[in-house]
């Protein structure tokens, strides 16, 4: 073997080397950030509420213009829905009577539902009052209330992420569950027919005077279209 040949090889050796240092580095580094990002979520949730904590005191106007707060359902479960018309993720659950069933099953349980409307003015999802009276009846839905929150403080309060963002409070006013609807984060509606569904799991577990088996996950859909 010649020098030069031998020069050349090695070169070669080195710079497959160099590759694969560089995959391995790159990969190292696209694990970091999927950890980091994870950690990130959690601590935004935490710096929120917790699962089991007291559920954040609230007072705001429904879209009939009447006054509403947690205190005034003290005693009985509560459900918060966070909602966005306009997002596809919200839209499955509401055009394939999804959202409907749950909020007439709840409220024949006796349970308080509340539609939460954090969407400032003029972004994605925003109504005024008649517009939300409006589209409760289009779609057939049977919240107790929805609830205006132009100005994002309760749902930044409960540290609402998407459209849905589900909540389960229990009598006592401490949160049961919070997070998804579901545990099938997709827009195709014939999705939610095997579904599992985190919230009526919730409202069984309480109406039973247990704790939810799952307390906790993470929710998926359209985030939530604060001011800022």
């Amino acid at each position: 073997m010649t020098g030069r040949s031998a020069g050349v090889r090695g070169a070669t050796r080195g710079a497959l080397v160099s590759r694969r240092a560089l995959g391995i580095a790159a990969g190292a580094a696209a694990a970091l950030a999927l950890t980091l990002g994870a950690l990130s979520f959690s601590e935004d949730a935490a710096a929120a509420v917790a699962s089991g904590g007291k559920a954040p005191a609230f007072s705001v106007v429904d879209a009939s213009g009447k006054t509403r707060s947690l205190a005034e359902f003290a005693g009985k479960t509560v459900v918060l829905e966070w909602t966005n018309h306009e997002c596809p993720f919200v839209k499955k659950h509401y055009d394939t009577g999804n959202m409907q069933k749950l909020q007439k099953a709840a409220a024949a349980d006796g349970v308080v539902w509340l539609s939460v409307v954090s969407s400032a003015p003029g972004k994605q999802g925003a109504v005024s009052g008649a517009e939300a009276v409006s589209l409760t009846t289009s779609r057939g839905a049977a919240p107790t209330a929805v609830l205006l929150d132009a100005s994002g403080v309760v749902g930044k309060a409960y540290g609402a992420k998407t459209t849905p963002h589900m909540f389960v409070i229990t009598p006592k006013g401490d949160i049961a569950y919070q997070g998804a609807i579901d545990d099938t984060p997709a827009r195709e509606p014939e999705t939610v027919k095997t579904a599992k569904n985190y919230v009526t799991a919730a409202l069984a577990a309480v109406k039973a005077g247990k704790a939810p088996a799952v307390t906790a996950t993470q929710p998926y859909g359209c985030t939530v279209k604060y001011a800022s």
